[in-house]
């Protein structure tokens, strides 16, 4: 693997995955609408790797950004070939063992395994080289990159958060975003369903400040492991150690009892005091396409800084997808595959996330169908399994179902029986879904398409030719009529609270549709099917969103929701994206950035989702 983040940046390179830009660069949102523009090119885009930035050190973006950097990080040809050597190893590890000899021939796994575990090692290591303390500390000379027009600051969007519980004396490393507030002080934005959290409040009960070692750089396979949804009191570092096949060496930090790698690039070391009162964090633009707004989080307290001599730091771009977190969550979706098969749902094949579902909102699994009831079973267990819970639509399918083919699974919508295949629930949501009025908390679907043969015939849609204004309607759109039984309506242009979806069919005998999604206006200009199944996912709660109109359609309202509104949330955000200004002067500059044919911005097109001038309607 890799001796160090120069070293995974050399690789990137010499495979031609690599952009060096060597003209200078703002980190206030100039990185971030180069970064946006190269991560939506065609498959996921280069690296960039810019060298002459606003502060003292090169920043690197989007080096996993795309199917096959995500691999070179992780060392591997393909993500696949991971999930396999899980498979392999949970198999050989959970299979009865019926006499001694069998007993006797997992030795050699143990021993493989053992190779893994974390390594403490005496000294500092390459990350401690140069060391910042006492008035040294300075986190403005970091070149924290402060993305999107309405952000609230400056962020650490790359960090690996080391703590300990103090109960059991056991590590966590998780990725939460840091606002700088300062100098010295920055906000640990994790939600309270991560361990981070969990953690805080123990040292709470305990009346005592906690200690925290936040890590950037190194192998990237540490990163990875960060953003991993790992079992609770598993080590992250172990996960690195199999990636990698040998251990992660730890260093102890210079100001408390926490290692972390010694081939990082960054330390920031500190504490969070919860006695203090929490402060304000946010607005960020977030990886949901839309801003995650302010609200309360600890403060972090920085005490020492160290780093490489070499140092580069390691920094992400979040926002409308596709971003290189979709990467991350793509390697995550296929190594992570295995442990659901063998420990949760056995009878799951395959799993997928689009990268329109940002992660949580949409998931397609298929399964080997035996018995009636058991898609139920499948659903209802994913959505208590580990960060399945944060999932909100889900489509089940059989198992000889290509589950990646929008157009097999549109051939299967046409055919669903709504009144016998949907699935409700309730329960956990992301802490970053906004469509919901109860934060952390809402509506659930799943359709059962596991029954339908994809070969029968499919009874004809007659499409509308014609319709006039009715109810609140303005338009209607249908491209995926035919595919899937979808006819896509559009609201009035001043966004009217209520809109009445019947009398607009009733008026223009419209008949026959399966599904009916509706939109904002602005929506109708310049959206493809996929930023149209991204707002339909992330702008809606299926308790509140989801009905079945008295024709038997099935109508999603993907609409924007009005602040406070009967059950509407309270606050609602508006999309990310860059300001006319950054994208104009980005423009002007783009022969000097040597990257090749000039790539438009996205946010121009983003832009007329724009709710308000601010990041919240």
């Amino acid at each position: 693997m890799y001796k160090s983040l120069t070293d995974f940046i050399a690789r990137l390179e010499r495979e031609g995955e690599l952009i060096r830009v060597s003209t200078p660069v703002s980190t206030r949102f100039e990185i971030a609408e180069l970064t946006d523009r190269q991560a939506k090119s065609t498959g996921g885009g280069k690296a960039l790797l810019f060298e002459n930035t606003d502060a003292e050190f090169p920043v690197v973006t989007n080096m996993m950004g795309s199917s096959k950097r995500m691999a070179m990080a992780l060392g591997v040809e393909r993500l696949e070939d991971i999930g396999s050597r899980i498979e392999v190893l949970l198999g050989d590890a959970l299979s009865p063992k019926a006499s001694l000899w069998d007993k006797m021939k997992m030795l050699p796994l143990l021993a493989d395994v053992a190779k893994w575990f974390p390594k403490n090692i005496s000294g500092r290591g390459a990350c401690q080289e140069v060391v910042w303390q006492g008035d040294e500390v300075d986190l403005e000379r970091l070149p924290m990159l402060h993305s999107w027009e309405s952000d609230g600051g400056a962020f650490v969007t790359l960090p690996m958060v080391n703590t300990i519980d103090p109960e059991t004396g056991m590590r966590n490393v998780g990725m939460y975003r840091m606002q700088r507030f300062d100098k010295r002080t920055t906000g640990m934005h994790w939600h309270i369903h991560k361990t981070g959290a969990r953690h805080y409040d123990a040292y709470k009960r305990l009346g005592k400040r906690m200690p925290v070692v936040v890590a950037l750089g190194g192998d990237p396979a540490y990163t990875y492991a960060a953003t991993a949804p790992m079992p609770d009191n598993m080590d992250e570092y172990l996960l690195a150690g199999f990636l990698r096949q040998k251990p992660v060496r730890l260093v102890k930090a210079l100001t408390c009892d926490i290692r972390i790698p010694e081939d990082c690039d960054f330390v920031i070391e500190g504490y969070v005091d919860p006695q203090e009162p929490k402060t304000v964090e946010g607005d960020f633009g977030d990886h949901t396409g839309f801003y995650s707004l302010k609200d309360l989080y600890p403060r972090f307290h920085v005490t020492c800084i160290t780093h490489r001599k070499d140092a580069i730091y390691p920094a992400t771009v979040v926002g409308v997808p596709p971003q290189e977190d979709a990467y991350i969550a793509e390697a995550t979706e296929r190594i992570f595959l295995a442990p659901i098969r063998l420990a949760v749902q056995p009878e799951v094949r395959d799993l997928w996330m689009p990268v329109e579902g940002t992660a949580h909102n949409l998931a397609i699994v298929s399964i080997d169908k035996r018995y009636g009831g058991q898609s139920s079973k499948v659903a209802q267990g994913l959505w208590g399994a580990g960060q399945m819970m944060f999932n909100k639509y889900m489509l089940l399918a059989s198992s000889e179902v290509d589950i990646r083919s929008f157009a097999e699974l549109g051939k299967l919508l046409r055919r669903a029986n709504l009144n016998e295949c949907v699935i409700r629930a309730e329960g956990v949501l992301d802490v970053l879904d906004h469509a919901t009025a109860t934060c952390g908390y809402g509506g659930k679907l799943a359709i059962d398409l596991t029954d339908i043969d994809i070969c029968s015939e499919t009874e004809p849609i007659e499409e509308p030719r014609a319709a006039k204004p009715a109810g609140g309607v303005k338009l209607f759109d249908t491209r995926f009529v035919e595919s899937c039984g979808l006819l896509i309506l559009y609201a009035d242009e001043n966004r009217p609270m209520e809109v009445n979806v019947e009398q607009y069919l009733k008026l223009n005998n419209i008949q026959g549709m399966k599904y009916i999604a509706l939109f904002d206006y602005q929506a109708s200009i310049s959206m493809t099917a996929n930023d149209l199944l991204w707002l339909a996912m992330a702008n809606s709660d299926p308790r509140r969103d989801v009905k079945v109109l008295g024709g038997g359609e099935l109508l999603l309202d993907a609409r924007s929701k009005h602040p406070g509104v009967g059950d509407n949330p309270k606050r609602f955000p508006n999309v990310v994206m860059s300001s006319v200004e950054t994208i104009e002067s980005v423009d002007s500059r783009w022969e000097e950035y040597g990257l090749g044919e000039f790539v438009v911005s996205p946010s121009r097109k983003y832009r007329k989702l724009w709710l308000s001038s601010k990041a919240e309607w």
